[in-house]
């Protein structure tokens, strides 16, 4: 049954709940720490032609990041909710995150962040869902923080992104907090962040055509090349735009497997891990999204959709309509049931 929020009524389309795992926003308390204290931290803020706050700089990154209205109001995130026929958002951050801030900082960033998604959940607690921001440059302080908002109400998942100022996801000094994850039952939703080779990109949109979907490849690769899922058997991971160039690539990191001394350690191919993962829908070519499907299987596929972002899914609904040959069953599987069962609503 469609759900509803005071401030707005979703649509009803459908008998089951739609669900958008992967829509952004900026916590205000996020917005105004970032105003006031993010210049001393190596920060630079500034403006945007419709007074958007916009983060144009952190150490170690140069992509700018607009705060946009509609990114933090939530009277206004639920209108388009509303608007886009979507019940429930799992509410993620994106760049600039908390990384590129001395840990302290991050810390505080992290907890205004968690506290707020926490709060919003509580106020709509038939919309919105939150995933847990942690100041993951000092990882016991992220390890502090994980266990506090773990017991905040709402709270689903991970907010992770796909390298930590330069250092791949299967660092070792990441595990301790992947241990506490798999414990909690909270599944890792990593989103892609400042991508590398940036100055190559930075032409022709590529950073975001090619980078993103270059990040969520190397961070599938490093999850499984090095170990992690083997580690943790039971902790799940969500990557965005598809999985980037990770399904398509797995070919390869097979044939690697077989003739690389550097992956010896490996127990079985990298294609064996395809549905260790769930990936979602932003690859924006439904041809392309049926053969994700039929690779990856259809129950670990997930409705996110990037929103508001430039290169989203603006009408997720329709989107998945266009998908051939769906059934009656998995259309509803990839709207609804799926992530219902991997935000454990």
């Amino acid at each position: 049954m469609a759900l509803s929020g005071c401030a707005g009524t979703a649509q009803k389309r459908e008998g089951y709940r739609i669900i958008d795992a992967h829509a952004h926003w900026y916590p205000r308390e996020f917005v105004t720490l970032m105003e006031k204290d993010g210049p001393a931290n190596g920060a630079k803020m500034g403006r945007d032609k419709d007074d958007n706050p916009v983060v144009l700089s952190v150490p170690g990154a140069t992509q700018t990041s607009s705060m946009r209205r509609n990114m933090s109001d939530i009277d206004l995130l639920i209108k388009e909710m509303d608007e886009r026929g979507v019940d429930v958002y799992a509410l993620s951050m994106t760049n600039p995150m908390v990384y590129w801030a001395p840990p302290a900082f991050g810390l505080k960033l992290s907890q205004a962040v968690n506290d707020a998604c926490a709060a919003v959940h509580q106020k709509y607690p038939q919309r919105f869902v939150g995933t847990i921001m942690l100041p993951m440059q000092d990882p016991k302080l992220a390890l502090e923080e994980l266990d506090r908002a773990a017991k905040l109400p709402g709270m689903r998942a991970i907010n992770l992104g796909e390298h930590v100022n330069g250092r791949n996801l299967h660092d070792r000094m990441f595990w301790p907090i992947y241990e506490r994850c798999e414990a909690y039952g909270l599944p890792l939703f990593t989103h892609n962040l400042y991508p590398f080779g940036a100055e190559r990109l930075k032409d022709f949109f590529m950073i975001n055509v090619l980078g993103n979907p270059y990040e969520d490849g190397v961070a599938a690769f490093s999850f499984v090349l090095g170990g992690v899922l083997d580690a943790f058997p039971k902790l799940e991971v969500y990557l965005p735009h598809g999985g980037g160039t990770f399904p398509w690539l797995v070919g390869r990191a097979d044939f690697a497997i077989k003739m690389s001394p550097t992956l010896k350690h490996m127990k079985q191919p990298a294609s064996a891990y395809l549905r260790r993962f769930y990936y979602d829908i932003i690859v924006l070519d439904p041809k392309i999204m049926r053969m994700l499907i039929d690779l990856v299987g259809v129950e670990r596929i997930v409705m996110g959709t990037d929103f508001p972002q430039l290169m989203s899914v603006r009408r997720p609904i329709e989107f998945v309509d266009t998908i051939p040959g769906l059934t009656p069953r998995e259309r509803e599987m990839i709207l609804s049931s799926n992530a219902q069962r991997l935000l454990k609503l």
